[in-house]
């Protein structure tokens, strides 16, 4: 089979528009699991079992069930109790809304793991229990569960090609209709590919370097 240069030039223009999307999904889910994530956590350590019983409920659901099943009932079911948003908006909050389940538990584990002295420190130095989560346990917290984060944003990059499933077209579904339209799939699909890895690559970069300026 014959590479044909011709068509990674025509490609190329959709190429950078699903790219855009992509890394607009990629970013906005990942703030989207990293706070929703962090509010999960911080649920789940009150005291009063009316909260932790839900809580613990939907992110159980939620985290249960398949993130493509989740993109269907958001675009498809929530327009038909009067809630209707762009595909991509939508797309968006079902990535973040499934990864903040995972998130969640990292938050928790990075909670646990602050030595009790540091808790003691601030019970004796008599801070208020906001000033001791917000200047103690969650800096240090989220010092150590940076690594654990990181993996989660690899692992949404390479979710995000289900978006296509509703309309979305970031770079696979932009590869998937160019080579409809042309009959070329070959070079769309590489080029998609080799997109994939380099920003993975990246994106593994920048949460080393940022990982190594918060161990300092």
């Amino acid at each position: 089979m014959k590479w044909d240069w011709g068509a990674v030039r025509d490609f190329m223009p959709h190429f950078w528009d699903g790219l855009l999307v992509t890394l607009q999904a990629l970013a906005l889910g990942s703030l989207i699991s990293f706070a929703l994530g962090l509010v999960w956590a911080l649920l789940m350590r009150t005291p009063s079992r009316w909260v932790r019983w839900p809580v613990g409920a939907v992110t159980e659901f939620v985290r249960g069930t398949p993130l493509l099943v989740q993109l269907f009932f958001l675009f498809y079911v929530l327009p038909e109790w009067g809630l209707t948003f762009s595909a991509l908006t939508t797309g968006v909050f079902a990535i973040g809304l499934h990864y903040s389940t995972y998130t969640m538990q990292v938050y928790r584990a990075g909670i646990e793991a602050v030595p009790a002295g540091q808790w003691e420190a601030a019970t004796a130095l008599n801070l208020p229990r906001r000033r001791t989560w917000t200047a103690v346990i969650l800096p240090q917290a989220i010092r150590r569960v940076v690594p654990a984060l990181g993996n989660y944003v690899i692992s949404m990059l390479k979710d995000t090609p289900l978006l296509m499933a509703i309309t979305v077209l970031e770079m696979l579904g932009q590869a998937r209709l160019f080579s409809q339209q042309h009959f070329q799939f070959t070079e769309p699909l590489t080029v998609i590919g080799v997109a994939f890895i380099l920003v993975s690559y990246l994106a593994s970069l920048l949460l080393r370097a940022l990982e190594r300026r918060l161990v300092r």
